[in-house]
Formats: structure tokens, C-alpha cells, sequence
């Protein structure tokens, strides 16, 4: 008997073998009938000899559901369980047409798997009830580049726990809106919640590109966690890897005995760095596979973006090769050419169909336009992760203030080339990893001096132009580098430093939203101007931050030595009381409260190319934001 299946038409099959297929998650894998008459089964397995799905509604019997291959030449193949029902575990027996390979596959295609270890998929229906309306309606101002955007990158597994146990979405969901909210962050961050098999790839070794891991409960309860989040206005974003995936033998790897999702080659499907395998992208179906999964996350679960990781991994064919291991491209370079036609795809894809959304690239090299349109040879990123800045940043401030005059040019630098990309700063989960210590440990100097040095770092950066990204714990000076397998260290912020570096990220973000000059034009010159960036010898740093016209400016001083400068001169645009928004020094903040006594009168006497002057008592160790407050 030929099964045909309710939704699947000749022009899906075309569109999928085309590579433009964006919805394939409506017609493969699993989708229960409305009527409750069972559900029916789809797999994309072009070299099988035979395909059977087995599971909890038939005994595992491979003899009792044969599937049917469509007559298309689509290599998919069909099938329908009469009594297959919400909940229940299956996968796919593949007999390979090749040296009598068989093994058992967990749908690539599944809305949910079993916990881990189990490695089953589940029958699984994604109907959710929604109540982010208002959310949805609106979040486009939410999410664009003139928007503040302060995106606090968490693991699920790792914020909080409960007697040392794993909380659910559910309880997630409350805890870190909360918590989010009070702190002032717009946007959280998930490392992935893709289904992974090895916890400890912190989910980026994805074997679920259409399942939320089942470690924390049901796809209703993710979908839970992203409707409480959104009403409380909080936009969620999610880490999504096209990259590469690992060799599970249940995955997606060696699928039906060929190579068929990953090169066949090694030098091509084989990540050395990783031990995982890399995705095929001159295939049209693999391609339609990971444009649905984007989608489907953006479209079922209402995520506001997706963080793409490891991007240089795909764009370059000799990255982490040495020479001999890879296989240049038909012009002879290195570029991975089917991989940027990919991206390109993949992006118009989104803002084709979620424009209110942002699609933003982990790339780690000086690859060219990755947030220019696509039609001006871009790859269409919305935004971009400045890994240039991170580097040169935390270099700078690991540095002993006394040696830091003679590395200046590793602050200002990155204003340099700063508007040539819609960059996100980010202080991620990459950095406090794997030996390199918590934020707080790279800081030189005693404990006072760290959190003085840190409050400072934070300053810069959260009114240097670029949106803004932090992982969990480094709000409150965690001392201890992050690890997967416990709780962050709460009980430190009953400690007053760092109960005091908490506070300051809280009024960071709350003046971050509320002055318009550190949000509206984070990726123009014009919302950027240096009054001092040669005081070397003082290791000081003034620039103003500007709004869209008619707005206040913003003027900025770090000193990054514990030496106090008083009577410092700085040229300023207006007249009038300039007054101290934030003063990373305060006491309340754990600092030893220097500074101008809230406010200070500019004067009528040019300075550099200035028509006015203010003299400011700079603190050790400190970043100031100073406002004009209009003459009444």
C-alpha cells in the first residue's frame, strides 16, 4: 500500500531536493493525526534498502511498520502508526543498501527526545497555548539596532540549582525573570537547549535540531519559559549550531550508511578541533534541514534570534587544518564557498519571514560585511560578536596599571574599525573557561584594585558603541571559573564587594536604557566622538557618547591607574551643570568615593577643539558618565 502523507506535496519535495525547503519540520519526522487516529512518520534516508520505524507502539518489532519510499526520487520514505500516541518512544531501524550496514536512528526531525542517556525519540504534539501577545506585537523595537540591548548569557544547567539538582524550565522560568528583570538586562542569552547527549558540550554538540534537551522537561515547558520570560519583557535569545554535529551513533552521522548529512571526505567533514562532523553544505536537503531548524525555533518557540556559533569554522576550509589537510575550492582559496551561499540563504530566510527578530554571528576572524545585506555581498548577519575588542580589552586590563601607558593603543584601537560592523560586545562563557579564571581573577592587584578594575572594565564597555552581552556570575565577581556541574557562587554576593559590583551592572543598565546616547547610534560615527585618546602617560580615556540630534551627549572619563587625578581638564560641547550620572568609585558600589560631588560647572574656556571646559576629579581606577543638565 502507497502512503501518502497528509501534507507533503510534489512541490514540497521539489522545493527540499532544491535546498530551499525552509518549513521541512511540517512534513518529515513525527506529527500526530487531529483526529487521534495515530500519527504519521516521514525520514529523509536516500541509500536505504529498507526502513522500519520501531517503538513503544509496536514492540520494537521492525517486521510489524515497513515505510514506503515516495515514488518522487526524494529518497523520503513514509509511513503511518495507527496507534502511535503522545509521549511514546521511537526511532528508525535503517537497513543501508550497503555492505548490510543497519542501525537505529533517532529522527532527525523529532519535537522531543527521551532524557538523557536515553538517546529515543518521542511522539509529540507542539500544541502550546501563548500569552506573549503584547510581547510579540511590539518586539521589533525591542530587537533592532537602535534598541538598548544588555544580553546576560546563561546555562540552564549551571545558574541556580536546587540541593545541588538541576531546576526544570518551569522553575527557571520564575527565578531568572525575576532576577533578569531586577538587574536590568533586555535580552537573555541560552547556551544551547538543542537536545545534546554530552552534557558537557555545554549543548553545542546537537544531536536535536528540532528538540529542546528533555534534561529540563517538556517542549511546553521551554515554550512556558519563553512566554514568562516575554511577558515580563524580556527578550530571549538562543546559541544555534549549523557548524558542525557529533558522531552519536543514534545522530545524525553516517545516517543510511552514507555520508549524508556530513562530507564524505574528512578533510572536509571532519573537525579536528572538535572530534565532530561537519555539516555538507553544497547538499540541497542539508541546507532545507538547518534553514527549518532556524526557523522553527524562531516560529514555534517565539525566539527573538539566534546567537550562530563558531561561524569562522564554516566560512574558512583550512580552519584548524595544517597544510595538506583540506581541499581548496573550485578558485583554488580557502573560503568554504557552499557555506557562505548557506549563510546568505539562511539569513534572508529569517528576515524573510521573522523580520522582528536578529540573527547574530559568533565569527572570530576580520571576515568582511557579516552584518551588510546580502545583495552588497554581506552575509546578512543582523549583528556581530566583537572578538577583536574582547581580546585587546582583556589583555589591556590583566595588565599591572604601572605598564599599562605603553599598551594605550589597546583601548583605542577597536574605535578604529568599531562602525564597520554591528558588533555585541561579549564577555561570554569563553572566557572564564578551561583555565582562564573568572573575570575577576584577570584583574591585577589586590581585591580592592580587582573590583575597582573590574567596575572600570564594565564602565568602558558598557558605553563603548556596540550592544552588550555578559555570562552569568560575572555580574557579581564570581571568583571561581565557571563550571558546567554546579551552581554559580550566590552566597558571594552576601559579600559587600561584590553585593557592590552588582549594584553598579544594575545602574549600567538601567542608564544604558535610559540615555538614548548609549543605544541609539551604537553602530554610527556620529554617535561617537574622542575628546582625549592620547593620554597615554595617564593611562586616561575621555569620549563623548551622542544621541540621535537634539539629544543630551554623554561624556565618558576612565582612569585606569590607582593614582587619583584631580583638576583634570576636559573640553565639553555645552555650557552649564554637567552632572554625575555614574561613578564606578562610589561607595555604594565598594569603591573609596572620590569624584565631583555629583556634579560640576563647565566653564567658558575652549579646550581642544571644545567651546567649553569642565575640571574633574577622575577616581583611581574608575569610569565616570557625566550628563549636561539643560539651564532652566
Amino acid at each position: 500500500m502507497q502512503v501518502h502523507h497528509q501534507h507533503f506535496s510534489e512541490q514540497d519535495s521539489w522545493l527540499f531536493r532544491e535546498g530551499t525547503h525552509a518549513r521541512m519540520h511540517d512534513n518529515l519526522g513525527c506529527h500526530l493525526h487531529a483526529d487521534g487516529s495515530g500519527a504519521t512518520f516521514a525520514v529523509w534516508a536516500p541509500n536505504a534498502e529498507a526502513v522500519s520505524v520501531i517503538g513503544d507502539f509496536n514492540g520494537w518489532d521492525d517486521s510489524a511498520l515497513r515505510m514506503h519510499p515516495r515514488p518522487d526520487g526524494s529518497g523520503i520514505w513514509e509511513a503511518i502508526a495507527p496507534k502511535a500516541a503522545q509521549g511514546q518512544v521511537y526511532k528508525y531501524r535503517v537497513f543501508s543498501r550497503f555492505n548490510g550496514y543497519v542501525v537505529d536512528k533517532a529522527d532527525p526531525f523529532a519535537f522531543c527526545s527521551e532524557a538523557p542517556p536515553a538517546t529515543g525519540s518521542r511522539v509529540w504534539s507542539l500544541a502550546h497555548e501563548w500569552h506573549d501577545g503584547n510581547w510579540m506585537a511590539t518586539r521589533g523595537a525591542c530587537n533592532a539596532l537602535d534598541a538598548p540591548m544588555s544580553v546576560y548569557e546563561v546555562h540552564l544547567g549551571s545558574w541556580k540549582r536546587r540541593d545541588g539538582e538541576m531546576l526544570s524550565y518551569q522553575e527557571l522560568a520564575h527565578r531568572l525573570a525575576e532576577y533578569v528583570s531586577d538587574m536590568g538586562f533586555t535580552h537573555v542569552e541560552l547556551m544551547p537547549v538543542t537536545e545534546h547527549p554530552f552534557y558537557g558540550s555545554w549543548g553545542y554538540q546537537t544531536t536535536g535540531y528540532f528538540a529542546p534537551t528533555a534534561r529540563y522537561g517538556t517542549p511546553q515547558d521551554f515554550m512556558a519559559f519563553v512566554d514568562h520570560l516575554h511577558q515580563r519583557g524580556i527578550g530571549v535569545l538562543l546559541d544555534w549550531v549549523p557548524s558542525h554535529f557529533p558522531t552519536d551513533e543514534h545522530g545524525l552521522g553516517y545516517f543510511d550508511g552514507t555520508h549524508l548529512f556530513e562530507h564524505a571526505d574528512p578533510r572536509q567533514g571532519f573537525h579536528p578541533e572538535w572530534n565532530s562532523s561537519i555539516f555538507n553544505y553544497s547538499r540541497n536537503e542539508v541546507r532545507s534541514f538547518l534553514i527549518s531548524s532556524a526557523l522553527f525555533w524562531l516560529e514555534h518557540y517565539h525566539l527573538d534570534g539566534l546567537r550562530v556559533d563558531a561561524v569562522a569554522s564554516m566560512l574558512y576550509l583550512d580552519y584548524a587544518r595544517k597544510h595538506g589537510e583540506w581541499i581548496p575550492n573550485k578558485n583554488g582559496g580557502r573560503e568554504n564557498l557552499e557555506a557562505i551561499e548557506f549563510l546568505q540563504d539562511l539569513n534572508q530566510a529569517i528576515y524573510r519571514e521573522q523580520p522582528d527578530t536578529v540573527p547574530i554571528a559568533e565569527e572570530s576572524t576580520s571576515w568582511p560585511l557579516v552584518t551588510r545585506p546580502v545583495d552588497m555581498g554581506g552575509l546578512g548577519f543582523g549583528m556581530k560578536w566583537n572578538m577583536g575588542w574582547m581580546h585587546d580589552t582583556l589583555k589591556y586590563f590583566a595588565k599591572d596599571p604601572i605598564h599599562r601607558k605603553h599598551h594605550h593603543n589597546q583601548l583605542t584601537f577597536s574605535l578604529i574599525y568599531a562602525f564597520s560592523e554591528n558588533f555585541v560586545l561579549a564577555l561570554s562563557h569563553d572566557e572564564v573557561v578551561h583555565g582562564k579564571g573568572s573575570l575577576l581573577n584577570k584583574m591585577p592587584g589586590d581585591s580592592w584594585q580587582q573590583f575597582a578594575n573590574l567596575r572600570a572594565l564594565f564602565g568602558y564597555m558598557w558605553t563603548h558603541p556596540g550592544k552588550k552581552l555578559l555570562f552569568m556570575g560575572c555580574e557579581f565577581g564570581q571568583r571561581r571559573e565557571w563550571t558546567h556541574d554546579g551552581e554559580l557562587e550566590w552566597w558571594v554576593t552576601e559579600q559587600a564587594e561584590h553585593a557592590g559590583l552588582q549594584a553598579y551592572v544594575r545602574q549600567l543598565n538601567r542608564v544604558l536604557r535610559e540615555e538614548p546616547a548609549l543605544h541609539q547610534l551604537d553602530f554610527s560615527p556620529e554617535g561617537f566622538e574622542w575628546l582625549q585618546a592620547d593620554e597615554a602617560e595617564t593611562s586616561v580615556f575621555v569620549f563623548l557618547r551622542k544621541p540621535l540630534a537634539g539629544g543630551a551627549p554623554l561624556l565618558i572619563a576612565c582612569n585606569l591607574t590607582p593614582m587619583p587625578r584631580t583638576n583634570h581638564c576636559v573640553g565639553v560641547p555645552t555650557g552649564g551643570v554637567w552632572r554625575e550620572l555614574l561613578n564606578s568609585d562610589a561607595k555604594e558600589f565598594g569603591g573609596a568615593g572620590w569624584g565631583n560631588l555629583g556634579s560640576v560647572q563647565a566653564a567658558p574656556l575652549p579646550e581642544g577643539l571644545q567651546p567649553y571646559s569642565l575640571t574633574l576629579t577622575l577616581p583611581p581606577l574608575s569610569t565616570l558618565i557625566l550628563r549636561p543638565i539643560a539651564n532652566d
